[in-house]
């Protein structure tokens, strides 16, 4: 599976005490800096450096430059944004933490004067050197994070070199929101999942495998249940059918009532055909799983039923979508709608695939289906007795067959 290159993880400092310091806030996956004694940037985590977006030019970190440099306000501003933009920010952030890279400068203020943005030089001689203490938070700030302001905080710790030496500094980052808040919005997440919605951050045209599923007879199965039990039985199904999707390399949709939606990409499946194989798999694996949930929900097994649609998207535009109150993986095109109609003709818990997805398979992945494709027939949708209005207006000359 082709997922995001992975990233190349910066040197380490060649001072010992901050080299392992940045190698174990990098293997803990935190955002964070390092910087040595005199304030100058000498290593940023993999994490910090995936949250960029882009780490081309325009990102590159600028190792060895002062904390306060032209450099690193060009790279904060172009990777950041956020309250970085603003020079009001960044001369209030200087009186605040210039007296703590005074206090550690060789050469005092004519030094820290050469090293800093000239747009801070006039600042310099207000400073009084204090030593940085042990740990400190400043005040939170804004960043830019998929496109949206987000507020952040910052610690600032001191990385001691023995005898009360000062080996550098570790500024730990974090979003404003509690650990609390963090854990129950990813801490169930799978990580391969979660590399899947990082690849499509930025809206593409992507080919893939698309399958939209739902519950048929719903609302009289909800009416007839207490809300408490048919709550319970749609959230064990909406987890199951996620694990489904993401065991077999898709990417969860969004979800609307009882129904389901996945798109499984060439690019991280492998192949066009390795895609619709598992778009299918799915599909498949879902349908003695449902039963199960079911029986452990106390719901007769054949009052639930539920048909699913797949179809390929050669012209797919896929992205993440993240808001304040949520964060999903959507496409847009003809497809999307088309595979829409072919689910809904799928009544009586059938899976209805269409040609143009039967035929992304290869002769190998087809035999591991067991589809013949060679003795495969189609029927169009329009034709079927189970055709919709919406299939026979919209999308009446798709070839489907039953897998």
């Amino acid at each position: 599976m082709r997922l995001l290159e992975p990233l190349k993880t910066l040197p380490l400092p060649e001072d010992q005490v901050l080299a392992s310091a940045a190698h174990a806030l990098n293997s803990a996956g935190h955002w964070a800096y390092v910087l040595d004694p005199s304030w100058r940037l000498v290593f940023a985590t993999d994490e910090l450096r995936l949250s960029f977006g882009d780490t081309g030019a325009s990102t590159s970190v600028p190792i060895g430059c002062h904390w306060f440099s032209v450099q690193v306000r060009r790279f904060l501003e172009a990777a950041l944004a956020g309250s970085f933009a603003s020079p009001e920010y960044r001369r209030a952030t200087f009186r605040r933490d210039g007296p703590f890279a005074l206090s550690s400068t060789l050469g005092g203020r004519d030094s820290l004067r050469r090293f800093i943005d000239p747009e801070l030089s006039d600042l310099v001689e207000e400073l009084h050197a204090e030593e940085l203490p042990p740990v400190r938070s400043p005040r939170p700030n804004s960043i830019s994070f998929s496109g949206a302001q987000v507020e952040s905080s910052s610690t600032y710790i001191r990385i001691d070199g023995g005898h009360g030496s000062l080996a550098g500094v570790a500024i730990l980052i974090k979003p404003a929101a509690g650990m609390s808040q963090l854990a129950a919005a990813a801490a169930t997440a799978d990580l391969g999942h979660l590399e899947r919605m990082r690849l499509v951050e930025r809206p593409d045209r992507r080919p893939a495998a698309i399958l939209i599923g739902d519950l048929e007879a719903s609302s009289p199965l909800a009416r007839r249940l207490s809300t408490a039990q048919y709550f319970a039985f749609g959230r064990r199904l909406i987890r199951a059918a996620d694990q489904c999707v993401i065991d077999e390399g898709g990417i969860v949709g969004r979800h609307a009532g009882d129904g389901v939606v996945a798109f499984f990409l060439a690019e991280t499946a492998g192949s066009e055909s390795a895609a619709a194989r598992s778009c299918i798999a799915v599909a498949r694996s879902l349908r003695p799983t449902v039963g199960d949930i079911a029986r452990r929900s106390e719901v007769p097994t054949g009052d639930v039923s539920v048909r699913f649609g797949l179809h390929w998207g050669a012209t797919l535009y896929v992205g993440r979508i993240l808001t304040s109150g949520r964060s999903e993986v959507g496409a847009l095109g003809e497809e999307v709608n088309e595979t829409a109609r072919i689910e809904a003709c799928a009544t009586g818990g059938r899976t209805l695939a269409s040609k143009p997805l039967i035929e992304r398979l290869s002769a190998s992945d087809a035999q591991t289906l067991g589809i013949d494709q060679s003795r495969t027939t189609y029927t169009l949708l329009g034709d079927l007795a189970t055709a919709t209005d919406k299939a026979r207006r919209d999308a009446p000359f798709i070839a489907v067959c039953e897998v």
